[in-house]
């Protein structure tokens, strides 16, 4: 959704151009996402320690607008060089208050801009902030949730009742006062060349470059615990919003400056991140999706829900509040296995349409090491540990949202079939909303393309409260049902930047595929079936390059289809899913209406719809389902229909009554919804070009769903 991108440079020259270079590029990478605005905060004109001053350009629409105004910023000197600076970046996709500029971030403090402030997330109780806050005496301009935070910070700044108080201690104070989900970062005049992120419930991460070494590969936690707790637990406002009548958020206790004192002793101390030069030179790139860092470095830090990580005199470290039982004592500094080519599109018009041509690839990445076809075995190194516990449970749960969710529907006969257990099927969002009954003998898959889809994460997390046992199935690693879940399966699609999902639905049908051939190794019974799915897996990537290689045929169709207004997609059996799947791409970028129909229900109210005007495409295979789909075929022809039929090659009967055919390769029935859902994602790609929209960033819509 949102975007996050900061840039600190600490004895590093960088001029004012190359900055505005690096945040405006930080924000390109992360336009996938989804947005309607954006800005950035950085040093004024003759910025300094002693006299320090922010300059917010914030802009609707593009960046590229963005960055053409920036441009404009006269009283900027753009060649002028400065050796240490942060500059901070956000694109907005709105949730509360329309896309303006006022609305997009950074939000400030007040018309001085002492603190500013960059937010992905939602912040459930702002309300009950902001009344509390105009009865302090601060004015609000925007109409967003995000503006409650700069403006508690410069109050909790401004009751401070110490000499000095560091910035984390500030954000410390903040963020126990928010409810909701959230990733910041924050900026300040009163803290030059410093940083402080934290989140919770929305993913950050950090980056960091140097020319020389580094002083640790991981970074010890602190924590703490000198403050009074009952300092933690006040709130301003009570459930009412009104505020309290004892201690409030202002009143502050002088044990907190030798809490600070110790904080700022810990600079020097091995708890620090820093660069060993003799410059101690050093540059740190804060970012809510690896793919806008990647260009600068592959090392990384990601961090988890709470921690406080502060940047001081080029020194990173992380601490938290309190300490719970099973938390790690450091944060690793990982690297990124993703290269810079996999995040441009090289010779295709978008990253959609380059992403579909990746599968016959991204189906091999999946299989790699896992699948042995030369002993007809399968190994998921993730689930290896906990297979005797998951061959022992009592159902499986699989949830998730959008393509994910299909992706799951695509799988379930398939899994019932081979695990000889009862499958769930669950919307996340629906799964919470009934407080559905988990049990500790539950095995609950959280199948997300990023690993931070947020009602997936809740569900997880719910799930996780009530023993069962929890399996990831993501794209990211790093990610937060990565890291939360007891194992789990990463599809290795490789990065996904179009918004409408592609390749990784073909991944997650493959991974879900391959965990039904390990669950029924030992089922004799099943061994026939077994070699059948196995040797059709060995022949899936020549098939789909099979399949891609009638882009020209179904681009032909799309220059027929273009003008309609709705589209049906009919299928049953394995390929219910598959339309499904093909009618949200088509609804994502096309901004048509498409309904994905099980042809079984046809009599049951959609037969209403059909007639001449009506565009259908159906999904008839040579499968236990054929004769069953071939009598829907006949009743959508007796209404004067003109079907567009994707069948198997050498189809006879589909090809006389068919109005067109898109022949695709045959296979085994549980994997025909690979091959035949191509053709959708061809054919939404080709609508979508020809009706004039951005393929990869369609309206309302955010690759990563990261609030409720």
């Amino acid at each position: 959704m949102c975007g996050i991108f900061a840039y600190l440079n600490y004895r590093v020259p960088r001029t004012r151009k190359e900055i505005f270079e690096t945040l405006v590029k930080g924000l390109q990478r992360l336009e996938y996402r989804g947005y309607d605005s954006a800005g950035v905060a950085v040093d004024g004109p003759n910025s300094n320690e002693k006299n320090s001053s922010i300059c917010l350009v914030k802009k609707r629409g593009k960046v590229k607008a963005l960055d053409e105004e920036l441009y404009k910023q006269d009283s900027m000197d753009l060649e002028a060089e400065l050796d240490t600076h942060f500059g901070i970046a956000h694109t907005r996709w709105a949730t509360h208050g329309v896309p303006s500029a006022v609305n997009s971030h950074p939000h400030r403090s007040d018309k001085n801009n002492e603190f500013v402030v960059i937010h992905n997330g939602i912040i459930t109780n702002y309300k009950e902030l902001k009344k509390y806050l105009q009865t302090k005496g601060y004015e609000f301009e925007s109409e967003t949730d995000t503006e409650v935070i700069p403006k508690l910070i410069k109050y909790v700044f401004d009751n401070w009742k110490s000499e000095y108080v560091s910035f984390s201690s500030l954000v410390e104070r903040v963020i126990q006062q928010l409810e909701g989900a959230f990733a910041l970062v924050f900026k300040s005049i009163h803290y030059p060349g410093e940083a402080i992120a934290t989140r919770r419930g929305s993913p950050l991460l950090i980056g960091v470059r140097s020319k020389f070494d580094l002083s640790t590969e991981e970074i010890p936690i602190t924590y703490n615990n000198t403050l009074p707790k009952s300092d933690f637990s006040e709130k301003v406002y009570d459930a009412a919003g009104s505020q309290e009548s004892g201690a409030s958020i202002g009143t502050f206790k002088h044990e907190n400056n030798e809490n600070d004192a110790n904080r700022k002793q810990r600079l020097n101390s091995l708890t620090c991140l820093y660069s060993v030069g003799d410059l101690k030179a050093v540059e740190y790139y804060f970012a809510s999706d690896a793919s806008a860092i990647i260009e600068h470095t592959n090392k990384v830090i990601y961090l988890e829900d709470d921690d406080i990580a502060a940047v001081a005199e080029g020194k990173l470290s992380i601490h938290r509040m309190n300490r719970l039982a099973g938390d790690d004592s450091s944060r690793a500094i990982q690297t990124l296995q993703m290269e810079m080519q996999q995040i441009m599109k090289g010779n295709f018009k978008a990253f959609m349409q380059k992403e579909i041509f990746e599968q016959p690839e991204s189906v091999v990445n999946t299989m790699r090491g896992r699948v042995c076809f030369e002993n007809n075995t399968v190994i998921l190194g993730g689930l290896k540990d906990h297979l005797k516990e998951i061959k022992r449970c009592r159902r499986l749960i699989v949830i998730g949202c959008g393509t994910s969710f299909h992706a799951a529907v695509a799988t379930r006969q398939i899994l019932e079939e081979l695990t000889e257990l009862p499958v769930m099927v669950e919307l996340a969002s629906d799964f919470l909303d009934r407080n559905t009954p988990v049990f500790r003998d539950d095995v609950c898959f959280f199948i997300s393309q990023s690993g931070e889809t947020a009602d997936t994460l809740m569900a997880l997390r719910y799930c996780k409260d009530r023993g069962a046992l929890t399996v990831g199935v993501t794209n990211t690693v790093g990610s937060s049902i990565c890291r939360e879940t007891s194992c789990g399966i990463h599809i290795n699609a490789g990065p996904e930047i179009g918004v409408a999902s592609t390749k990784a639905y073909t991944s997650q049908f493959v991974a879900f595929v391959m965990f039904g051939l390990m669950m029924s190794e030992d089922r004799i019974s099943l061994q026939k079936r077994r070699l059948e799915i196995i040797s059709s897996l060995q022949a899936l990537p020549g098939q789909i390059k099979a399949v891609l290689a009638l882009d020209s045929k179904i681009k032909e169709l799309a220059d027929e289809l273009y003008k309609q207004r709705s589209l049906l997609v009919m299928g049953r059996g394995f390929n219910y899913a598959t339309c499904l799947e093909g009618a949200l791409k088509i609804k994502e970028i096309t901004y048509m209406h498409s309904e994905g129909i099980l042809a079984g229900e046809l009599k049951h109210g959609p037969l209403a719809l059909i007639d001449k005007h009506m565009p259908v495409i159906m999904i008839i295979v040579r499968d236990a389902c054929y004769t069953k789909c071939q009598n829907a075929l006949q009743q959508v022809i007796a209404r004067q229909g003109c079907p567009i039929i994707i069948c198997s090659e050498d189809d006879p009967e589909c090809m006389k009554n068919a109005y067109k055919t898109i022949e695709i390769p045959h296979t085994v029935d549980c994997l025909q919804g690979i091959l035949s859902v191509i053709p959708l994602q061809l054919m939404s790609f080709h609508l979508a070009v020809l009706r004039g929209y951005d393929v990869d960033c369609p309206r309302n819509l955010a690759k990563s769903v990261t609030v409720e």
